[in-house]
């Protein structure tokens, strides 16, 4: 079993034993302090020596345990745009970090769609050339996928410009931005998205080992570590690049080193998130879910063991915990039934269980043809639309409508709605699109549907004599059309339990 250690990874290893005084990347210039609350801050001096740090007339006193890691906590401090100097002392040296604002941080965390930059979002040239915003800072973790706790990363905070925002997350970008505008106060954004990540990767391996609820999946990757040899990989690969020289062809494609990827349970926990653990923050937002549709049915349990697990790691409480259900995508079906994008999607949904979370539902703004939908916008404002009515205080809605409950006479179904915002409209025709009904036989036919005043619709089908269970934007690829008049779509669901296509795998 070779995998090798990075560079990078021995790197960071080896610098934490050094005695010079050290600051972690997430503490430096033009870096956004959460306001409101107490905040840490971290370094490495030598071991036992003091540290001091002077920031907006406080002074907190320090000391270097035996690793060299020194924290001092900073007490509450209000929202502030004006430019603040921190100066951090240890023996004769000293770092004076500049241009430090106050306001809100957000991590922007998850996969290719949360990564997915401004510059290949909708109208880029237009988001690009009006980015100046000062008071948006922005800074991107790079991909390292170990298992090698990581205990700092190379990067630095950058001002919101239309030079510099063009490469950050712009689902990240809308929403902060978003943020921005409504609060007026500087916003902090810490991307650490990878694209093709799988939910286990973003927590400890040693916590999924104990967990039992996936033993069947780290089993499987027990298998893979054993047998992986990277060396031989490599070898191999450069035999196949002289044979297809010696033969005019092209190099074949380069082998991908899975044991350093974003699917290998705890990779990415130890690789881009422990080195922001700990940074005051208000919350994250968090766009993933594609890479494990076809495990739905574990989802929910792994989910919200994730969320559990970086709130613990952080140590502030149950911070907001925002996320993007996924989008529509692949074909339109025309006979409804069964999908794995459904089943995630209502393990998405039932992750709400949890205190302090929500969920913008998108299935509306996706892209059939792409699995990267280009509308970022729409998705960061719904994001942000959730964080100021739950966090910043605006009576605004937020919520998607979602199922309450059904009343079945003869062969219609009636359906009530919570959370419906001024009332419920349907998008282009009148008639509400996106239901399936079945009897007993669960054989499933396309519903008419129609709205009866605010909270309910009736649907029905001709083929179906006696309903037993109706079925909403039950699809990879949803034709739906029922919203809230404020334009949020409503969550799919389904009033059955029948065993799913990947409770059954």
């Amino acid at each position: 079993m070779k995998f090798g250690l990075s560079l990078f990874a021995f790197i960071s290893l080896t610098l934490s034993v050094n005695a010079e005084l050290r600051l972690p990347s997430i503490v430096g210039d033009h870096m956004v302090l959460q306001r409101d609350l107490e905040l840490p801050i971290w370094g490495w001096a030598d071991p036992g020596a003091a540290v001091t740090v002077t920031f907006n007339g406080q002074t907190l006193q320090g000391k270097a345990a035996e690793n060299g890691r020194w924290e001092v906590k900073l007490a509450p401090m209000t929202g502030s745009s004006h430019a603040l100097r921190m100066t951090i002392s240890s023996g004769g040296e000293q770092r004076v970090l500049s241009n430090i604002v106050i306001g809100e941080v957000w991590v922007c965390s998850g996969q290719s769609n949360m990564q997915w930059t401004v510059s290949s979002s909708f109208d880029a040239d237009l988001e690009k050339a009006s980015a100046n915003y000062p008071n948006i800072r922005l800074i991107t973790v790079p991909q390292l996928g170990t298992q090698e706790i990581q205990d700092d990363f190379r990067g630095q905070w950058e001002i919101c410009t239309p030079d510099t925002v063009g490469d950050f997350s712009g689902v990240g970008f809308f929403f902060g931005r978003q943020l921005q505008q409504v609060l007026g106060v500087p916003i902090g954004l810490i991307d650490n998205a990878w694209g093709g990540s799988a939910a286990e990767a973003w927590v400890r391996r040693d916590v999924l080992e104990k967990d039992g609820r996936f033993d069947a999946y780290i089993a499987e990757w027990k298998a893979k570590e054993e047998s992986f040899d990277w060396d031989a990989i490599q070898a191999d690969y450069k035999k196949k690049v002289a044979a297809a020289k010696a033969a005019g062809k092209p190099n074949p494609r380069a082998p991908r080193n899975d044991m350093a990827g974003q699917h290998r349970p705890g990779n990415l926990w130890a690789g881009v998130l422990n080195p922001i653990i700990g940074y005051g923050i208000r919350g994250t937002v968090w766009y993933q879910g594609e890479s494990n549709a076809a495990r739905a049915s574990l989802y929910d349990d792994l989910f919200g063991l994730m969320i559990t697990e970086w709130r613990k790691a952080w140590g502030q409480g149950d911070f907001p915990f925002y996320w993007v259900q996924l989008a529509d995508y692949r074909d339109e079906t025309d006979v409804a039934g069964d999908s794995q994008w459904a089943e995630l999607r209502e393990s998405q949904t039932k992750t709400l269980e949890l205190p302090n979370t929500g969920q913008a539902v998108i299935y509306d703004i996706g892209e059939g043809r792409d699995i990267h939908p280009r509308d970022k916008q729409n998705v960061g404002r719904r994001l942000a639309r959730i964080a100021l009515a739950k966090d910043y205080g605006m009576a605004i809605p937020y919520q998607s409508p979602s199922y309450k409950s059904m009343e079945v006479k003869g062969n219609k179904a009636t359906l009530t709605f919570e959370n419906v915002g001024s009332t419920l409209y349907t998008f282009d025709t009148k008639d509400a699109k996106g239901f399936a009904i079945a009897g007993a036989d669960k054989q499933w036919h396309w519903a008419e549907g129609k709205v009866l005043g605010k909270d309910r619709v009736e649907v029905w089908s001709d083929k179906v004599e006696a309903p037993v269970a109706v079925r909403y934007a039950w699809s990879d690829n949803p034709v739906a059309n029922l919203r809230s008049r404020e334009n949020l779509p409503v969550v799919p669901f389904r009033t059955d339990d029948w065993t799913g296509v990947t409770e059954a795998q």
